[in-house]
C-alpha cells in the first residue's frame, strides 16, 4: 500500500508586491534583494483573504484534479504558522468550507517544514490502513506577521497555499520514504514572540512589535544548508538511492542562495531543481506544495519520476520526502 498524490492545487493572492514597490517602503533596492535572495516579487493577501481562504481555493483545485469528493476525505491536515485563529484549527474551517463531513481535521505547526511533516503523518496513517484518502494543505498569510519596517525580513515573505490529495493504493508509485528532525535548542533563531501564553497581548507587546517575525538570518542560513543536506541524504539512503537518481528536486523556497548551495552539495544539476522563489518569495509551509502543483500542471512531472521534497524552518525543524510519481 502506497500513499499516492492523485491531485495537486495551489492558490495565491492577486496582489503583487515587487521589489520596486518595496524600494518605496524601506531602505532597499531591487538589486540588493535580487542578489541576496533571488526574489523579484511576492503575493500579498487582501484584507478579506485569510489562511483558510487560500487553503480552500487550493484544496478545491486539488480535489477537482483528483476527481475526489470532499465527502471521500478521511483526514485533513493544514500546515501553517499563520492560522485564522489560535483555535479552532484552520483545518476545521477548511473542512467546513469544503463540506468534508467525514474527515478528521487538525493543524500542524512546523513552520516551513510543515507540509513535509503533514505528508509524513498522512503517509503513516495510510500505510497502517487507518485511513484511505487525505487532504494535505500548506497555507500561510505571512504578510500579517511581517514587520514592514524591518528591511531584513519584510522582503522575504509572501502569501499563498498549496494542496495535495493523497490516496492509499497498491502501486509502485507514491510516497517512498519520509524523514523528520528537530532541534529546539535553536528556537530563538526564527520565531514570532507574541501573542501566546508567554507574551499575551498587551500594550507593551504592541509597542515592542513582538507580534512580528524575529529572525537571525545568517545563522539560519548556515543551519538550513546543513540540515536540508542531511535530510535529503537520509531519506534517499532509506530507499537505497542517491541524489543522482533524483529527477526533480523541489526544495523549500526560502532563499535562492540556500537552494543553490544545497543543489551543489547534493550535486543535483540546476535543470533538475525547481525554483519559483523569484515570483512568490518565501511562503513557508506553502512553498513546496505550490511548486509541486506548478510542476504538475506544467507537465514537468512524468510517470516514474523520482521527486525529492526538502524543507527547513523555525523550531528548528526540517525534513524530506521521496516520491515516485
Amino acid at each position: 500500500m502506497r500513499s499516492r498524490i492523485v491531485g495537486t492545487g495551489s492558490a495565491v493572492p492577486d496582489r503583487i508586491l515587487t521589489n520596486h514597490d518595496l524600494e518605496k517602503m524601506v531602505d532597499t533596492s531591487d538589486e540588493w534583494i535580487t542578489t541576496r535572495t533571488g526574489i523579484k516579487e511576492r503575493r500579498i493577501a487582501s484584507a478579506d483573504e485569510f489562511t483558510s481562504t487560500l487553503a480552500t481555493r487550493a484544496a478545491k483545485n486539488a480535489l477537482q484534479m483528483a476527481g475526489v469528493s470532499p465527502a471521500d476525505l478521511d483526514m485533513i491536515i493544514v500546515a501553517t504558522v499563520t492560522p485564522d485563529y489560535p483555535f479552532p484549527s484552520t483545518a476545521t474551517l477548511l473542512q467546513n468550507n469544503l463540506g468534508a463531513t467525514n474527515a478528521s481535521a487538525f493543524d500542524v505547526s512546523a513552520a516551513c517544514s510543515g507540509f513535509i511533516y503533514a505528508l509524513s503523518i498522512v503517509d503513516k496513517f495510510i500505510r497502517t490502513g487507518t485511513i484511505k484518502t487525505a487532504l494535505v494543505v500548506g497555507a500561510e498569510v505571512l504578510s500579517r506577521i511581517v514587520d514592514w519596517n524591518d528591511r531584513n525580513s519584510c522582503l522575504l515573505f509572501g502569501d499563498g497555499a498549496g494542496a495535495a490529495v493523497i490516496r492509499g493504493e497498491e502501486s509502485v508509485s507514491g510516497i517512498l520514504d519520509t524523514y523528520m528532525k528537530s532541534d529546539g535548542s535553536h528556537w530563538d533563531l526564527l520565531y514570532q514572540p507574541a501573542p501566546g501564553s508567554r507574551n499575551p497581548v498587551s500594550q507593551t507587546v504592541i509597542d515592542e512589535r513582538l507580534t512580528f517575525i524575529r529572525m537571525q538570518g545568517n545563522e539560519v542560513f548556515k543551519l538550513a544548508v546543513r540540515a536540508m543536506e542531511e535530510a535529503a541524504l537520509k531519506v534517499l539512503s532509506a530507499g537505497n538511492m542517491t541524489a543522482a537518481d533524483v529527477d526533480l528536486f523541489i526544495p523549500h523556497q526560502a532563499n535562492r542562495r540556500i537552494i543553490d548551495a544545497i543543489g551543489k552539495r547534493l550535486e543535483v544539476p540546476d535543470e533538475k531543481v525547481y525554483v519559483n522563489i523569484d515570483r512568490f518569495g518565501n511562503t513557508s509551509s506553502a512553498s513546496i506544495p505550490i511548486a509541486l502543483d506548478e510542476a504538475n500542471r506544467k507537465g514537468v512531472l512524468q510517470p516514474g519520476n523520482l521527486l525529492l521534497l526538502d524543507a527547513f524552518g523555525g523550531g528548528l525543524a526540517w525534513g524530506a520526502v521521496t516520491v515516485r510519481w
